[in-house]
């Protein structure tokens, strides 16, 4: 199951990012992926979170258990 999330995550990447933007240097393609995570991280919706975006589905995460840690096992 964990894999499902990472393939539509490179999809995404590949489709959003790399397919449309080719880049001439490795330090280019760096620098444009490091964006694009960061959008896809802070300012694209996601339909599987409701239509937040990860940054705003993990604060909640942090606001519901009041910033403890998960017990240790």
């Amino acid at each position: 199951m964990d894999n499902v999330f990472i393939e539509r995550l490179g999809r995404s990447l590949k489709y959003e990012c790399a397919y449309l933007h080719a880049s001439e240097t490795g330090s280019k393609l760096k620098t444009g992926l490091s964006r694009w995570i960061t959008y896809y991280n802070t300012q694209r919706p996601h339909s599987g979170l409701g239509g937040r975006t990860p940054a705003e589905a993990y604060r909640r995460i942090g606001q519901s258990d009041h910033g403890r840690h998960a017990p240790m096992i």
